[in-house]
């Protein structure tokens, strides 16, 4: 691979690894940088803001003797996990001291002892993240490989340092890592890596909720989130953890009537979106925008396969879906629900005679996220003829104008009847009660289908109106 790097000069430029190889002189010890700066740097991709330093023997006490060294006084201290950590020239460097490990069947916590630089190479997930860098002065820059993490990062390959499958059994989140490399990286998983995934998917189930969601999310903010759910679907992986993702997949026929495999089309809408947005709650909409229709599925004679009401009774399954998940329970889902609640309208707007009235609806009922919900219909279009294709995004973009025109005559976002249901009920006289929300209700529809303007003196007497309809008397006369 053309774009490793082994430049000493380019990897070591950061002034602190001087600092830790002349401390590291001065107690008598040894320094390595490893695991994730070595291997993006190697790659040349964006250089990472967090720094990774093995110490042989003491970590906390060595992050403590540098940090006052360096007149730091941010210094973080995690003694449950042998770590310490603090921030220098926007870099957040952690120390540990190089350990082995050790694991029981029921927990990926492991025993951890004092090891060598040996002992916690071996521990590493992946041959990639096991490469090290000397930090001491009598070999400073050589690299430390003994598992070849090299060669694999030149062809491309994740694989597991020992045998993948106590690799995986020990720490099950190892696989959810090893499919989520190989998204972000787009590289392939090693056979016996990949082999292994698939016989120990079921260990998946002591790793809580938060970790692997942690991981979905990393995958779903990939260039192309599609490669991680593919092996995640291919690994068995998918049906245990997003059992309803999972469930999209396949294809039904009915006599010779057959509908487009949904999983296939989810994950294709995903990586549409990711070219365009990197925003993590609508890519999440992109991956639940089609989650009830195995629900919903009907053939229906002289129609063929409909999915009536999937868009509802999908946005009714994001909440159950990210409690189970662990995702937040707050306007992000919402969002997210509202997204998959409305991703059907624009479609229908495109298909239909666009009218001002379904536009001002569409304005209304999306508010602040009209754009995104164009966006998300927008890579909705997965069709492979081209010029059916063509003709949809020409259409959207008529939408999107239409949007714009409309808006900004009528100023409809956020929007709330210019007038009040306390202005209605001291208008008339009456409590609340159904006649003021029906009141409101007429003067919304109103606006929506541009019998008056969104104004208040034209609401007020549109409400007097229908006030006297309904027998109501006008107080302020």
């Amino acid at each position: 691979m053309d774009n490793i790097n082994l430049n000493k000069k380019s990897f070591l430029n950061h002034s602190v690894f001087i600092e830790i190889a002349e401390l590291a002189q001065h107690e008598n010890t040894e320094a390595y940088v490893i695991g994730g700066f070595v291997r993006d740097k190697l790659l040349k991709r964006s250089d990472k803001k967090d720094i990774d330093i093995v110490v042989q023997g003491d970590g906390i006490d060595f992050a403590r003797k540098l940090s006052q060294h360096l007149g730091i006084s941010n210094l973080s201290i995690f003694k449950t996990y042998g770590t310490a950590m603090f921030n220098y020239k926007d870099t957040e460097l952690e120390f540990v001291g190089a350990r082995r490990e050790s694991y029981s069947k029921d927990s990926r916590n492991p025993v951890v002892e004092s090891g060598s630089i040996e002992d916690d190479q071996r521990r590493r997930d992946f041959t990639i993240n096991a490469l090290a860098i000397s930090l001491n002065l009598k070999n400073y820059g050589e690299l430390i490989d003994p598992f070849d993490g090299l060669t694999d990062l030149k062809n491309k390959i994740i694989k597991t340092p020992l045998d993948p499958d106590i690799t995986f059994s020990d720490d099950p989140l190892r696989m959810m890592r090893a499919i989520r490399f190989a998204t972000q990286l787009n590289f392939n998983i090693e056979e016996g890596s990949f082999e292994a995934i698939k016989t120990n998917k079921e260990r998946i189930g002591i790793i809580t909720a938060e970790r692997i969601h942690t991981e979905l999310n990393k995958i779903i903010m990939a260039d192309k989130p599609s490669i991680g759910f593919k092996l995640l679907f291919e690994t068995g992986l998918l049906e245990i953890i997003f059992p309803e993702l999972y469930q999209l997949s396949g294809v039904e026929k009915h006599g010779l009537v057959g509908h487009k495999d949904n999983f296939s089309h989810t994950i294709q809408v995903l990586d549409n979106l990711a070219k365009y947005s990197n925003d993590l709650w609508l890519r999440w909409a992109a991956l639940l925008h089609d989650i009830a229709k195995p629900r919903t599925k009907k053939f229906v004679e002289g129609i063929g396969w409909t999915f009536h009401s999937h868009n509802f009774i999908g946005a009714k399954m994001v909440p159950s879906i990210f409690l189970r998940l662990k995702l937040p329970l707050n306007e992000k889902m919402k969002f997210v629900q509202k997204m998959v609640d409305l991703h059907m309208r624009p479609i229908a707007l495109v298909e239909d005679v666009v009218t001002d009235s379904a536009i001002r609806r569409l304005i209304v009922d999306a508010g602040e996220d009209i754009d995104e919900l164009m966006t998300l219909c927008e890579a909705d279009i997965t069709s492979k003829n081209e010029k059916k294709v063509e003709q949809y995004i020409e259409n959207f973009k008529n939408v999107r104008k239409k949007i714009i025109e409309v808006e900004e005559r009528d100023s409809l976002r956020n929007f709330q009847p210019p007038v009040s249901g306390e202005e209605i009920m001291a208008f008339f006289g009456i409590p609340a009660s159904k006649a003021v929300g029906d009141i409101k209700n007429a003067i919304k529809e109103a606006i929506l289908e541009g019998i008056i303007p969104n104004e208040y003196e034209a609401a007020k007497k549109f409400m007097t109106r229908i006030g006297q309809e309904m027998g109501l008397k006008n107080l302020n006369k």
